[in-house]
């Protein structure tokens, strides 16, 4: 589980704590450090994280909103299961709302939009550089960071804060899937390539080919993601399906 160290000291308001134990939840939800179906004591997770009972219940009121906690009454929160069905739904209507936030872009995009996602793109080359040379988790880190503000950046001129909002959600669902079921993932070096594409075809405003490129993108480590589901939901070997996810594109 991730470190909690630097929490916020005992001046902190409430508000300020359950923001602060809210993305601590979400980041070990999201990366897996807590395992789904956990059921999420607040004595445990109180001392855990070292807040309050206030603040942690209403962070965990806030992740349930976020569909990554779930509740039953009064009888306590878990962490939200994972399932090859839930993976379908979430998988496809993040393909829907990811290509639409990305096509109004190009519609509606100016030049600082398109500053960003020059600026975003070359990021991601600049990571993805230093992941072929280092291969380790602090770069891995790094790389899915400048990708995920790669795929903010695209989405960012669609002028709709619904929009973002449900898919960013979306993408924090897709990323909890892959990092529980393909654990140790590693990035193919011709993975940029795919990014390059993706850049041309928006900066071109070429909305047609954008969103077939996202698509395919979104649907190549969707492949790998269920075969290892299936494979775990039937008790079986994951690792061809591991095999699988190492040889294609991780963007997700």
């Amino acid at each position: 589980m991730i470190d909690h160290s630097d929490q916020p000291d005992d001046k902190a308001d409430t508000r300020t704590i359950a923001d602060y134990i809210y993305q601590e939840l979400h980041r070990d939800i999201v990366s897996g450090a807590l395992i789904p179906g956990t059921k999420l004591r607040m004595e445990k997770f109180s001392r855990l994280y070292g807040v309050g009972m206030s603040p942690l219940r209403e962070a965990l009121v806030k992740l349930t909103g976020d569909a990554l906690v779930r509740t039953e009454g009064q009888r306590g929160f878990w962490v939200s299961p994972i399932s090859a069905n839930e993976f379908e739904d979430t998988v496809g209507i993040r393909a829907l709302i990811e290509t639409e936030a990305v096509m109004r872009s190009i519609r509606l995009g100016d030049g600082a939009w398109e500053a960003r996602v020059r600026e975003a793109h070359a990021a991601l080359a600049e990571s993805a550089e230093r992941l072929i040379e280092g291969d380790d988790d602090v770069a891995l880190a790094a790389w899915e960071r400048a990708n995920r503000r790669f795929h903010d950046a695209l989405a960012s001129a669609c002028a709709s804060p619904w929009l973002m909002r449900i898919r960013q959600m979306l993408h924090r669902h897709a990323e909890r899937y892959r990092a529980i079921v393909l654990p140790g993932r590693r990035i193919d070096p011709d993975t940029h390539d795919e990014h390059d594409a993706i850049a041309e075809a928006v900066l071109d405003r070429k909305s047609l080919r954008a969103g077939h490129l996202i698509r395919t993108h979104v649907q190549r480590t969707a492949n790998c993601v269920r075969e290892a589901l299936q494979t775990r939901e039937h008790g079986g070997d994951t690792a061809p399906a591991a095999r699988c996810a190492k040889a294609l594109n991780q963007g997700f």
